[in-house]
């Protein structure tokens, strides 16, 4: 482990020359304020290869040293019996303990740096912190909140940061640019299990009746996994009279489309399934022919959390997307986590769902109008504590001399 002491007038100063001449995998072991600045104290974590090689290297010569004496007995003295052979692994739990516990210190001081980091800029950088705290607060993103207070500057007062910060974060939401109502075409909803698929479904096909007519609208679900799972859908289609077609395991879904070719818009449902289940991309196979004009949206829910969005988005977009739905606004208590993954996945928004009664709880997706409810449930809700906010992702990129 290399040791090595560093001085510089602030804290970030100091860590940007611990990563330039350390690497990033460099440990701080300690750090406190001298004249003039800071004095930081790093090592470079040990090379556990070269560490196990030593290991062995011991091993060999401490056997080596026990049967020098026995080699000079005659062979006659010796039992004839098998050696067990000595591991040369016998060193890696050892290795592994130590790995750990550095690991665990290493955190310990990287937690302990933000805080320092953040400290720093709440003293130097007053504006600039509260900005980035009241957009963690909504739920955006450490890693968006920044980039947000970068293009915001410091040039005006609280309020007139707060407003410019809100509007960089409206115009950067995507937005779907087609209108399934005013379009029409063959539509498929995909997404997890309960997040409101069917009932997004039976909004759009209510809202398309009612200005256009029921007979240019056809249901169709693919949901033939659960027992009564398109009783739902065959309900809402009796309401609207409109036909509900199930397909069945090995039916060809383009036969069931050119069935209802003169229909100006087919809506599909589909099996609710996890991001991590085996079977999604054998069931969402049918829905990218290449022949088939389908036009494939992803649901998710704004109740679901912000890491769990950015893994069903990565899961599902696999297959081509051409936007997502957001239900269950009215649910949610922080709205900024959903839009900090459309925004970092660069994934549409069409139309949002506030609500369970159809059709009235639907409405094209706005940015500002996001943006102005994410900023209503952030007064709504509890705060986020100032400690909480800083940490780990706003302090630890202030720590590693972002601005």
């Amino acid at each position: 482990m290399k040791i090595k002491r560093y001085f510089a007038p602030d804290i970030r100063t100091a860590i940007r020359q611990v990563r330039e001449q350390q690497g990033p995998d460099a440990v701080i072991l300690s750090n406190k304020a001298v004249e003039g600045g800071v004095e930081i104290v790093a090592a470079v974590d040990y090379d556990e290869q070269t560490v196990l090689q030593q290991a062995r290297s011991v091993e060999v010569d401490r056997v080596r040293r026990q049967d020098e004496p026995v080699a000079e007995k005659s062979f006659e003295e010796l039992p004839e019996r098998p050696r067990p052979a000595e591991s040369i692994w016998s060193q890696e739990p050892v290795l592994t303990e130590m790995r750990r516990e550095l690991n665990s210190m290493r955190d310990l001081l990287e937690n302990q740096l933000s805080g320092l980091a953040w400290g720093d800029m709440v003293r130097n950088q007053p504006l600039r912190a509260t900005l980035l705290r009241r957009l963690v607060n909504m739920g955006v993103s450490s890693r968006l909140a920044k980039s947000i207070a970068d293009k915001t500057g410091s040039a005006g007062d609280q309020d007139q940061l707060w407003r410019k910060a809100l509007g960089l974060l409206a115009h950067a939401v995507p937005v779907a640019e087609d209108d399934i109502l005013a379009q029409g075409g063959i539509v498929a909803l995909v997404g997890p299990t309960g997040v409101g698929k069917t009932t997004m479904v039976a909004k759009l096909a209510a809202r398309f009746c009612l200005r256009h007519g029921r007979r240019q609208v056809a249901l169709i679900t693919t949901d033939n996994y659960r027992v009564g799972a398109h009783e739902q859908l065959r309900t809402y289609g009796r309401i609207l009279d409109v036909p509900v077609r199930v397909i069945e395991e090995g039916e060809n879904l383009g036969s069931v489309l050119e069935h209802y070719a003169d229909r100006r818009l087919i809506l599909i449902d589909t099996a609710g399934m996890g991001q991590r289940d085996a079977r999604l991309n054998q069931h969402l196979a049918q829905l990218q022919d290449e022949f088939l004009p389908i036009r494939r949206y992803l649901v998710l829910s704004a109740t679901t959390h912000r890491t769990g969005l950015a893994e069903i988005v990565r899961r599902f977009g696999k297959m081509p997307l051409h936007g997502c739905m957001l239900t269950k606004v009215d649910e949610a208590t922080r709205l900024g986590g959903a839009l900090s993954v459309l925004i970092e996945q660069q994934l549409p928004v069409a139309y949002v769902g506030d609500g369970q009664r159809v059709p009235e709880d639907l409405a094209p997706a706005r940015a500002h109008n996001l943006v102005s409810m994410a900023v209503s449930m952030a007064l709504q809700g509890d705060s986020v504590p100032a400690e909480t906010a800083s940490a780990p992702g706003l302090g630890s990129a202030v720590a590693n001399g972002e601005r």
